[in-house]
């Protein structure tokens, strides 16, 4: 379980957060909601360990996990090289980049430099990523920005499997995303 006690951040002089608590079981997903601005990439950047908490706790199997959490992160930015191609890309992340890359509908581009790929697209290499690391936890800040209906549907059963193997996502997101059963939580006014 991934646990989060009294979380606060803040973002140059501003307090983005205060007083953030949830708990998410294996198997679980987390939906954060809320407007641009109202603390949820700060959120999963905390739990990540790429910012800072100011107060509070994340426990992970019910120890101190702050900064040390070992989950797989998906930010904003897609990480993509472009002068790789899309195996290339993803072969410091394990080694099976033509499984991942089917996974996300990408396989017969395997070969193919990243640099000519769409939008979209680049998104798919960013979350074949997951395919290949073994982490319990994935962080995922706006995962299907920039998606069509049968990417957000892979997108889908990737997370499914991850769940149903015991793995949990806690996810930060404007649009609806398909994790069934999702608990929500609505940051900012």
């Amino acid at each position: 379980m991934l646990e989060a006690q009294d979380l606060a951040a803040i973002r140059g002089d501003r307090l983005v957060f205060v007083g953030i608590r949830f708990a998410v079981p294996a198997g679980g997903a987390l939906v954060l909601s809320g407007p641009n601005g109202a603390g949820k990439s700060t959120l999963l950047r905390v739990l990540a360990g790429l910012c800072r908490a100011e107060a509070g706790r994340v426990l992970w199997r019910g120890q101190d996990a702050l900064g040390a959490l070992e989950a797989a992160y998906l930010g904003h930015l897609d990480a993509v090289k472009p002068g790789l191609t899309l195996a290339e890309n993803l072969r410091p992340w394990g080694a099976r980049p033509a499984a991942a890359l089917a996974a996300v509908g990408l396989g017969a581009l395997a070969d193919l430099p990243a640099r000519l790929l769409s939008a979209g697209q680049r998104r798919r290499l960013a979350l074949a990523r997951l395919a290949l690391r073994p982490a319990a936890v994935w962080l995922l800040d706006e995962p299907t920005v920039g998606l069509d209906d049968a990417s957000v549907a892979r997108f889908g059963a990737m997370a499914a499997g991850h769940r149903a193997g015991g793995g949990l996502i806690v996810a930060a997101t404007h649009l609806p995303l398909p994790l069934p059963g999702a608990t929500a939580l609505a940051l900012g006014a």
